[in-house]
C-alpha cells in the first residue's frame, strides 16, 4: 500500500454499532428544550445521517438502517486491491445517479433559517450529501467530507464528482444493474456478479487511484479539522445533535467537549444514542417535524420545499 500520499496514521479500528444500555435516560416528545436553546442563540449543530432520511437517503443504524444490511467498505480494504475499487466505484456510481438529486427537507431547511436569523453559531455534519448547503446553510464543516469531491491517492489533485461521473459513463456504456438500495454514503447495494468488468478510470493527470474526498470507516478526520470543530464547540453557547447515533467518535468527541466545558448539550433523534446522558434532554421526534415545530414557537420563517 505505499505510494498512497493519505495513509499515514489512518489505521484506525472502525466503530460500526453501538448497544444501548437500561440506565439512558427517557427521551421526551416536547421540543421546548431546543425552544429554549435557539431562543438564547449561540448553538452549534452537529448532524448525522438522520437529518437527510426524509430526502430519501436512509441511514446507517435506525430502523431500516442500512447496516442491517451492508458494511460500509473501509480505508484498508479500498487501497488493498483492484477489485476492492471496482465494487467500490461501480456501486458508488450507480449511488450517485440517485444520491446527487437528493433535495434538502425541511430539517435542513429549517437549520438554515435558523442560521439567517442568527440563533445558530455554525453547523458541522458527519454527512457527505452536501444538503446543509444546498438548504442554504453557510460555513458549514463537513467533518467526513463530501462525495461531491474526488481526491488522487497519487498526485493530490481534487476534481469535481461531476467530471467522474462523466469519465465513467463514458467507460462503462450501458451500466445500468438495479439495486436493492441506497446507503447513506451514497453506495448502491449490487451483488458481485452486477459489477464485474465495470471499468475504473485512474487520475487524469497521474493516472494514480482515485477517491471519493470523504472519510472512510477506518480513517481518521484530518486533525486540522478536528480542532476547527473543537475551537467552534468551545465559542458556542449549547450543542444541538441532529441526527446522530452518535455511535463514531468522530462525532460523540464534540458532545463530550461541551458537556465537559458545561455547555448544554439538547439531541434530536428517535432513537437512543450514546451521548445521551450527556445531554440535558433528547427529543424522540422525527426531525423535520421537531424542527418544524421549534421554528413555529421562534417565529422563524422556513423557506418552503424546491421544486424539483
Amino acid at each position: 500500500m505505499q505510494g498512497f500520499r493519505t495513509l499515514v496514521g489512518m489505521r484506525v479500528r472502525p466503530t460500526l454499532r453501538w448497544t444501548p444500555t437500561g440506565d439512558l435516560p427517557p427521551a421526551t416528545t416536547d421540543p421546548e428544550p431546543v425552544v429554549d436553546a435557539l431562543r438564547a442563540g449561540g448553538v452549534l449543530v452537529l448532524s448525522g445521517a438522520g437529518i437527510s432520511t426524509e430526502s430519501g437517503i436512509p441511514d446507517y443504524r435506525g430502523e431500516g438502517g442500512s447496516l442491517s444490511r451492508h458494511t460500509p467498505m473501509t480505508f484498508q480494504e479500498f487501497v488493498g486491491g483492484a477489485a476492492a475499487r471496482r465494487r467500490y466505484w461501480a456501486r458508488s456510481h450507480l449511488g450517485w445517479r440517485t444520491f446527487g438529486r437528493a433535495l434538502p427537507n425541511a430539517g435542513h431547511r429549517a437549520v438554515a433559517a435558523f442560521g439567517r436569523d442568527g440563533l445558530v453559531s455554525g453547523v458541522i455534519t458527519q454527512n457527505v450529501d452536501g444538503l446543509h448547503q444546498a438548504a442554504g446553510s453557510e460555513g458549514v464543516v463537513e467533518l467526513h467530507g463530501s462525495l461531491d469531491r474526488v481526491v488522487c491517492l497519487s498526485c493530490g489533485r481534487m476534481s469535481p464528482r461531476s467530471e467522474l461521473a462523466e469519465r465513467l459513463e463514458a467507460a462503462n456504456p450501458g451500466f445500468s444493474p438495479v439495486a436493492a438500495g441506497i446507503n447513506p454514503d451514497g453506495d448502491a447495494d449490487l451483488t458481485d456478479d452486477q459489477v464485474v468488468g465495470f471499468r475504473v478510470v485512474p487520475c487524469a493527470v497521474c493516472g494514480g487511484v482515485l477517491k471519493p474526498d470523504v472519510v472512510f470507516f477506518g480513517e481518521t478526520v484530518p486533525p486540522q479539522r478536528v480542532e476547527l470543530c473543537r475551537r467552534m464547540v468551545r465559542e458556542s453557547d449549547s450543542l444541538l445533535v441532529l441526527g446522530s447515533s452518535l455511535t463514531v467518535m468522530s462525532g460523540l468527541r464534540f458532545v463530550r467537549l461541551a458537556a465537559e466545558s458545561g455547555k448544554p448539550v439538547l439531541i434530536v433523534n428517535r432513537d437512543p444514542t450514546r451521548g445521551d446522558r450527556h445531554a440535558r434532554a433528547r427529543v424522540g421526534l422525527p426531525l423535520g417535524a421537531a424542527l418544524t415545530t421549534v421554528a413555529g414557537r421562534l417565529g422563524v420563517t422556513v423557506e418552503e420545499e424546491a421544486a424539483a
